[in-house]
């Protein structure tokens, strides 16, 4: 089996960095940053998302595990004292004989951003994407399936997949998704509401089949914000939302339920 490391960058990560590769050596793990089976991140959520990002040309071939080296994150399985055993169980996973891992599969959003000047780019994000104004309030218009649904004016708005509906979102109050199901979630930032705005107010859930579409409707600086990855925009025509085709894999080599994390990231409770 072939695997990459993405780390941190603290001395923490960069420590377990050096001892995973010494471990990996002893299983007969193959270090291979190209093209490899198993990504791993050392680190926290943010660092997740820097491997996806980074391995998100390979989403078909390879799959992620996460080592946290702080609070519980949701993408991280495993806390620092554990890496022997993962990587044990990672090396029992070249033979045929043992219990294979779970593969989890994730929805992902894909959006369609189209500038004034008919110019198009396609983007993926793991957890969420926000468009922001940057000079003053975002005004913009939704349609839900090529129908006009509302005028916004406001701070912002935020789009998530399942996954990502713990994290900005919910502080949004938007509701809280299991990543079984394939939807995107739209939370209003600040939203301003009179005679001409009139927003719904509540987060809204799409399933797979639906889309929706943003459309700017003032010239306006814009902030794109996809994951961790900022751009700005000035001359944004409008930006397609959707479930994407493609899926994120994790490797599951024990359980750990969604609803086990919410509950030990947000009530505490062991």
């Amino acid at each position: 089996m072939k695997y990459a490391i993405l780390n941190r960058g603290d001395e923490l990560s960069l420590e377990l960095t050096e001892r995973f590769h010494y471990l990996a050596a002893e299983q007969q793990l193959i270090h291979h940053d190209e093209s490899p089976d198993i990504v791993v991140s050392i680190g926290g959520d943010g660092t997740m998302l820097q491997a996806f990002h980074r391995y998100i040309d390979q989403l078909n071939s390879t799959a992620f595990v996460g080592i946290h080296t702080g609070h519980l994150g949701f993408y991280a399985d495993w806390k620092a004292d554990e890496i022997e055993l993962l990587v044990q169980l990672m090396g029992n996973h070249n033979q045929a004989e043992t219990l294979q891992p779970r593969i989890v599969k994730y929805p992902l959003i894909d959006l369609i951003v189209t500038t004034h000047h008919q110019e198009t780019t396609r983007h993926t994000a793991l957890n969420e994407f926000t468009l922001k104004g940057i000079d003053g309030t975002l005004v913009a218009q939704i349609d839900i399936n090529d129908q006009l649904f509302e005028m916004f004016r406001g701070d912002g708005i935020c789009v998530s997949t399942p996954s990502g509906s713990t994290a900005y979102n919910k502080s949004l109050g938007g509701a809280m998704v299991h990543p079984s199901i394939a939807s995107i979630q739209l939370a209003e930032i600040a939203s301003i509401n009179n005679r001409v705005f009139r927003t719904l107010g509540s987060s809204l859930v799409l399933p797979k089949h639906h889309h929706f579409d943003i459309f700017s409707r003032k010239e306006q600086r814009l902030l794109l914000t996809i994951d961790h990855l900022n751009s700005t925009v000035e001359n944004l025509s409008s930006i397609r939302c959707q479930v994407s085709d493609q899926t994120v894999t994790f490797v599951r080599y024990r359980p750990f339920p969604f609803w086990n994390r919410v509950r030990e990231a947000f009530l505490g409770y062991e």
